[in-house]
C-alpha cells in the first residue's frame, strides 16, 4: 500500500508589492492554517519518508510550520525548482521516481497542478469528500490517497483511493 499527501501550501500575501509570485510569502491566514494541517497529518498517523515540496517561499514556509506537527525522524525532504511550475503530469512523472521503500510520500505545491494530479489519481473515496475536492481545492488543503499497487512507478490515472480531504476552513470551525 502506498499513500500519498497532497497539501497546497498555506494562505500567501499580496501585500508586498516588490515580491514576485515566487517570494511570496505566507499571509497572517496561511500562518496560522500551517500548523492546524500539521496537526491533522499527526492524528491521522501520516509519517511520510519522502516530501517534495517546491522551493517558493510559500511552500517552504507552509512546510516549516507544519513539519513540526509531524514524525520527521525518517523524512527526507527534496526541495525541487521543477516543482514550482510544473503540470500535474509532470508532478505525475516525479511522483513514479519515487523509490520503491518509501511507502508514504507527502507532496507540497500549487494549483492548479495540485488539485489536477488529485483529481485525476482519485478513482475512488467517499461520494461527499470527492465532490468537495472536485468543486475547490483551496490554499493548505490536504487530500490523502491510497494506493493498492507495490510501486510508485505503477501510478496511473484513477488507481487511488481518495481516503481524507481535509480543509482548514473546517478545522478552525472545531
Amino acid at each position: 500500500m502506498l499513500t500519498l499527501a497532497i497539501l497546497r501550501h498555506a494562505k500567501s500575501s499580496w501585500d508586498a508589492p516588490a515580491a514576485d509570485d515566487f517570494s511570496r510569502p505566507l499571509a497572517p491566514r496561511g500562518i496560522a492554517a500551517a500548523p492546524l494541517m500539521g496537526h491533522e497529518m499527526e492524528k491521522l498517523g501520516l509519517k511520510p519518508e519522502a516530501i517534495l515540496c517546491s522551493p517558493a517561499a510559500r511552500t517552504r514556509e507552509t512546510l516549516a510550520l507544519a513539519i513540526p506537527k509531524i514524525d520527521t525522524k525518517h523524512q527526507k525532504v527534496h526541495f525541487e525548482d521543477d516543482l514550482y511550475m510544473a503540470s500535474a503530469e509532470d508532478l505525475l512523472g516525479r511522483l513514479r521516481r519515487l523509490p520503491k521503500e518509501t511507502r508514504t510520500a507527502l507532496l507540497i505545491g500549487h494549483n492548479p497542478s495540485l488539485h489536477n494530479l488529485a483529481l485525476a489519481l482519485a478513482g475512488t473515496g467517499k461520494p461527499a469528500d470527492l465532490a468537495d475536492m472536485a468543486a475547490h481545492f483551496p490554499t493548505c488543503a490536504l487530500a490523502v490517497i491510497a494506493f493498492d499497487l507495490p510501486a510508485w512507478r505503477d501510478l496511473a490515472v484513477r488507481t487511488g483511493k481518495l481516503v481524507h480531504f481535509i480543509v482548514p476552513r473546517r478545522l478552525s470551525q472545531g
